[in-house]
């Protein structure tokens, strides 16, 4: 039997309301719509962070991301530490079921030697290792770079530095994803595609500005920079199907986390109540354990595999590589895993495997249980402070969060209080006994 390709395309702080077929009518991404029609689109996919790094090293590695030793957003300094060849990456457990293994665009999980692609799991890297850049001179130019205002170059082709100047980077992973498919095209793959836009700066050609010429110059360029994304995802795809792959692969997209309502991803002193991005009905942003900070687009596509359907059970991207990993062949049950494979209910329509999803963000800790979420310190931006000690809502008659039942429902808040805290107990310890003594974000 054939293996699948797989790929995985992730954004960067785009909103759960930032795609035309998750209800935003101003922007157009008829590629990843496409995508959505002829597949899976789940609109209870959370992340399991956020904020990007504990987001990107659950997604990778299907472990919460305590318990795959990134917990914070990493510095993008050449001494930043971060995930290691200790613990297993989906492109390490599928280069062992003998795929080529490639990874384009945004890694932000450490820059030491031990912690880059290459030492975990993947042949090939082409892109960049810290949080953001600038989209034409690929510098990194904000306080985290060397512990103050230092500026680094950061692209990258394997282990050596590279220079590109002038070439618009959401372009470049294109460019880049579409040739690593060409050249593995009579093998199995495993790519992923790590755009980071929309993050800021906020850049964008004019050739995508001018497609929205009546939105407010946020959403404009916010517009502009995912219709960017969108273009590059139509080239993958018709890339696929010029050389007869598209119905042997599966294609993942996920967002990794909210939209930020950081100033900086603006002008400071905005008042504009969009700042580009959008949750939909959902309350919170990046870094709140909020639905808004948590739920993220997301779509499946595997030819007629999957057939096209809603799914609106919860699931976390922690569940990707078990996924992912069985549909091609190789055994979950080798690998310690938070997440549970959800090929059945991408297959067959079975019933989703959690009991609970936990998250944990600084000093907000959450878990949701059925239909309810509790949220204890929970914040709706950063250096904002707690909306509440504890927040409980039923998301299935309250899903912006607005109402708190905590009081209402003592009995449930409690239960879910301790579930929460044990959970966070057990991350706390992992990390205590397994990677404090050695990691840094600094």
């Amino acid at each position: 039997m054939k293996k699948p390709n797989v790929i995985i395309i992730l954004t960067d702080d785009q909103g759960y309301g930032d795609l035309g077929c998750m209800g935003a009518a101003d922007l157009k991404t008829p590629n990843l719509d496409a995508l959505a029609g002829n597949g899976a689109r789940f609109t209870s996919m959370y992340a399991a962070s956020p904020v990007c790094s504990p987001s990107r090293a659950a997604l990778l590695t299907g472990r919460y991301p305590g318990n795959a030793g990134v917990r914070a957003i990493l510095a993008g300094h050449r001494r930043a530490s971060g995930l290691t060849p200790r613990v297993p990456t989906l492109a390490g457990a599928l280069k062992k079921e003998g795929y080529a293994t490639g990874i384009c665009g945004k890694w932000h999980l450490g820059l030491k030697p031990e912690c880059r692609p290459n030492a975990n799991g993947f042949d090939e890297f082409s892109g960049f290792l810290a949080g953001c850049l600038d989209y034409y001179s690929h510098i990194f130019y904000y306080g985290m770079s060397d512990g103050g205002f230092n500026p680094t170059h950061d692209l990258w082709e394997n282990d050596e530095e590279v220079r590109a100047d002038g070439e618009y980077l959401t372009e470049r992973i294109t460019r880049k994803s579409v040739d690593f498919i060409r050249r593995h095209k009579d093998e199995p793959f495993f790519l992923y595609t790590a755009y980071n836009a929309p993050h800021y700066p906020m850049h964008a050609p004019a050739r995508y500005l001018d497609r929205f010429p009546d939105l407010p110059w946020d959403r404009r360029i916010m517009a502009a920079m995912l219709a960017a994304v969108d273009d590059g995802v139509g080239e993958i795809t018709d890339t696929l199907r010029e050389l007869g792959l598209f119905d042997d692969t599966i294609i993942y997209f996920q967002s990794d986390n909210g939209p930020s309502r950081e100033s900086r991803n603006w002008l400071d002193g905005t008042e504009d109540p969009y700042y580009g991005g959008t949750t939909g009905i959902f309350s919170g942003h990046k870094f709140s354990l909020f639905e808004g900070g948590v739920r993220v687009p997301a779509l499946f596509s595997w030819g007629n595999k999957v057939p096209a359907r809603v799914i609106g059970e919860p699931c976390m991207a922690t569940d990707l590589f078990p996924t992912l990993l069985q549909a091609c062949g190789g055994d979950p049950a080798a690998y310690d895993t938070d997440g549970q494979s959800i090929l059945g209910l991408l297959t067959k329509g079975e019933s989703a495997p959690h009991d609970c999803l936990f998250w944990e963000m600084e000093d907000q800790t959450a878990v949701r249980r059925g239909d309810y979420k509790l949220v204890l310190n929970g914040r709706l931006e950063e250096g904002e402070a707690p909306r509440a000690p504890v927040f409980l809502a039923d998301l299935s008659k309250d899903p912006g969060e607005k109402n708190n039942l905590a009081e209402t429902l003592p009995d449930t808040c409690e239960e879910l209080k301790r579930l929460a805290l044990t959970w966070r107990r057990g991350i706390e310890e992992t990390w205590a006994r397994e990677f404090a003594g050695n990691y840094s974000v600094t």
